[in-house]
């Protein structure tokens, strides 16, 4: 399908030849509103060089980008830093229209792509400290496993300053404005804790690690290229960045606590109510969502530093409400760390819930401040009473763990 698009130029040498996805709104769970973006580079030297490519059915407009620089079948290399589908989906129709030299990839990069695409071209394996030269310009490797995927690496290109990070430091965020800078600083840093919460968190220690060893690896970095979203150009974003992913991934708690539920008949509402309103009497910041109003993004991002989670949930055919377990899943997978909390529940007749919700906590491994409240059809007074003072009780256990920390 034929497009008119335009690479937009970066450096004397780099050219964006991404995509815009403005339309997508679920990223395996991950609620987009926003859209996301596939960034690709371009490298003009003696080898050029395509630095990742992009979702599969956008490969065309990342030809005509590229098209709008130089013929396709002029590039020399591909560097594949990532193998996810969302970066990789369009390598095979790449291989096959540019005929690249050499195809670079970490050592995971190789069986992934293999495995998964059949690509039909050996991979050159690279590791952390390997380097290759296109020319003027370097290109540098550093493995970066499990951020977020076993294959995933960094590529550093040395006369530009640039590191292509993938999907570190990056954010779902669609827009026709290319850099970090062009957009208000609070929307970066919500898209940025909500791109960490939903996609990087259960990684946290080897970000942190990351972060750790970063200075150890000596480069210059002027620009950080990540794969998804606006692009870092200027010193005080890129140290910004980094100090906010510390603080993500450290998730030391605070003081503020998410009271999650949801409800059929208001039960379960009014004793989240009475939770949220004891723990707002301690002084502890209280966010309490109803998740038929919020997705379970937004869930996570609000859950990154809070001290507590409290969820609760009525039963339904023997069972916690579908949207709870749908909630607590999600959740469970992205393992927060550092949290207190109880659950609670309503019920009929047969009342499971609180069980099973106890049950999702755990292997959350929350710190249980109470076996947790549970309420026969409509709470009274002194049911209320009793919501009140659990939530009470964990602000102030909360309000010590945080001092204690501090």
């Amino acid at each position: 399908m034929d497009h008119f698009l335009k690479a937009v130029k970066i450096t004397d040498k780099v050219y964006w030849v991404g995509v815009i996805d403005w339309n997508l709104r679920n990223f395996h769970g991950y609620i987009t509103e926003h859209g996301s973006t596939y960034n690709a580079f371009l490298v003009l030297d003696e080898k050029i060089t395509l630095i990742d490519t992009v979702k599969a059915p956008f490969y065309d407009q990342m030809m005509a980008r590229i098209r709008s620089v130089i013929d396709p079948e002029k590039i020399d290399y591909i560097v594949s830093n990532h193998s996810e589908m969302d970066h990789s989906g369009a390598l095979p129709m790449a291989i096959r229209d540019i005929k690249p030299e050499k195809l670079f990839a970490s050592p995971n990069g190789e069986k992934n792509l293999n495995a998964q695409l059949k690509l039909g071209m050996e991979v050159t394996v690279v590791k952390t400290g390997d380097s290759v030269s296109i020319g003027q310009n370097n290109l540098s490797f550093v493995q970066t496993q499990m951020l977020h995927w076993p294959d995933s690496m960094f590529t550093y290109l040395s006369d530009e300053k640039i590191l292509f990070s993938q999907d570190a430091f990056g954010r779902h965020f669609a827009s026709s404005k290319l850099f970090y800078d062009e957009h208000e600083q609070p929307i970066m840093e919500w898209e940025g804790e909500k791109y960490f919460a939903n996609i990087l968190m259960p990684y946290s220690k080897q970000l942190l690690k990351l972060l750790a060893d970063f200075p150890k690896l000596n480069l210059d970095v002027t620009y950080i290229f990540p794969d998804h979203g606006p692009l870092l150009r200027r010193p005080e974003d890129i140290a910004r960045t980094f100090e906010l992913n510390k603080m993500w991934a450290e998730q030391k708690p605070v003081k503020r606590a998410v009271v999650l539920y949801d409800t059929m008949w208001h039960a379960t509402q009014r004793m989240a109510d009475s939770i949220a309103d004891g723990i707002s009497s301690t002084g502890v910041e209280v966010d309490e969502i109803a998740i038929q109003q919020s997705s379970r993004s937004q869930v996570a991002t609000k859950l990154t530093d809070a001290g507590a989670i409290i969820a609760g949930s009525p039963t339904l055919n023997n069972n916690l409400l579908p949207s709870m377990a749908d909630v607590l899943t999600y959740l469970r997978g992205l393992r927060p760390m550092n949290k207190i909390g109880f659950a609670f529940a309503s019920y009929g007749w047969s009342g499971e819930s609180l069980k099973q919700v106890n049950t999702y906590l755990s292997e959350m491994n929350v710190e249980l401040t109470n076996e947790g409240l549970s309420c026969k059809y409509s709470p009274d007074m002194d049911m209320l009473e009793k919501c009140f003072e659990a939530g009470r009780e964990l602000g102030l256990k909360l309000i010590a763990k945080v001092d204690s920390n501090q």
